[in-house]
């Protein structure tokens, strides 16, 4: 959406997602939200930046141009492109916020009527360009109610678990025809079993989220889980690290299989490249080891439902990057591997046979 404010950079937004097809990429994970800050498309409480919309539109429209469908995010837990913390500092500003702690964004009543009503703004969005309602775009994917939640001030994680309710109750009034994500990192929460044999330590118990507890809400369609081993161990070897991604993934998918009877969409993984030693290869070995077990998941039919990578970009964007960043026109090991596992993919959705450009890549 940034990137296609401006004139001068929208051509990015084309690029990125021709790129993306090229490769079989069929779902898009981004922002929707941009809270308060540079380019901000929503610039106070209720106030929308109109240029900023359009760009979003553009973005819906481009994607549809490519076959890409797009999972949007509606906020973030972190404070890049505002965030909760901008939702309680507008409420602190307006001397209406019942506490400066940013968990308060999901407890006080007044946040939580600032967010209602930008998620009921987004979704009755008609497109300038296409001139349908998103909430009736057959190319929006999906909707993820936060990235990454976390309320630490609840450990109990009642806190989190009645705001994902009541969030995702609203998004189904306004929007049946879509599927709703939370858009957990998949820690389990302190009183389930797992926070002892599959969380990577200790504090991802203290969070106040908790990956059963919270994908089993009715109007939650399929749970999302994230994937940074080199993020929450800092000391282990990298085979113990490969590991321990088999185990993260396969636990999670076991309780997509007979605890939730809902798919499981991994929804980011990296590696980064600060890590100390890194090497490309063995970015390309855990990359590798999670496509595959993916991939087998979906040969089963079952719950492993994909696994979307953080991040692809381009060239001229440079400023959204970060140690996990990959520019598929520059990595010649790494494109071939999300080739490769877009045509396996398809071919067990008989997708190669139906779609030309299946056809063509695979």
């Amino acid at each position: 959406m940034s990137q296609a404010v401006d004139e001068f950079s929208r051509y990015r937004v084309q690029e990125i997602l021709q790129t993306g097809a090229k490769m079989g990429l069929s779902v898009c994970r981004t922002w929707a939200f941009n809270d308060g800050d540079y380019n901000a498309l929503q610039t106070s409480p209720g106030q929308f930046n109109e240029q900023v919309f359009k760009a979003l539109d553009y973005v819906i429209a481009e994607a549809r141009q490519h076959g890409i469908r797009l999972l949007l995010s509606l906020v973030n837990n972190l404070q890049p492109y505002g965030g909760k913390t901008q939702y309680v500092n507008w409420a602190w500003q307006e001397g209406i916020g019942l506490s400066s702690s940013n968990d308060s964004f999901f407890f006080d009543p007044s946040i939580r009527s600032y967010f209602k009503n930008y998620i009921k703004t987004i979704l009755t969005r008609k497109n300038t360009i296409t001139g349908i309602e998103y909430r009736n775009d057959p190319v929006i994917f999906g909707w993820e109610l936060i990235n990454e939640p976390r309320c630490m001030s609840d450990p109990s994680g009642d806190t989190l678990q009645e705001w994902i309710e009541e969030m995702a109750s609203f998004v189904k009034a306004i929007d049946k025809n879509h599927l709703v994500t939370v858009g957990l990192e998949g820690f389990y929460g302190p009183h389930d079993p797992k926070s002892l044999t599959v969380n990577p330590e200790d504090w991802a118990s203290k969070l106040g989220s908790d990956f059963i507890r919270n994908s089993k809400v009715s109007n939650i369609d399929f749970t999302s889980v994230h994937i940074y081993p080199d993020q929450w161990f800092h000391d282990q070897l990298f085979e113990d690290q490969l590991k321990f991604v088999s185990k993260w993934m396969l636990s999670h998918m076991e309780d997509g299989d007979k605890v939730l009877k809902r798919p499981v969409l991994f929804s980011e993984y990296g590696w980064s490249d600060m890590n100390q030693n890194f090497s490309t290869a063995e970015r390309e070995k855990m990359y590798k080891t999670i496509l595959n077990i993916i991939y087998k998941s979906a040969k089963r039919k079952r719950s492993g439902a994909g696994v979307l990578v953080w991040q692809f970009l381009v060239r001229g964007i440079e400023e959204f990057g970060d140690d996990f960043t990959l520019i598929p026109s520059e990595n010649s090991s790494i494109y071939p591997l999300f080739v490769k596992q877009s045509c396996r993919l398809a071919k067990i959705q008989g997708r190669t046979l139906q779609n030309r450009s299946f056809k063509e890549l695979c």
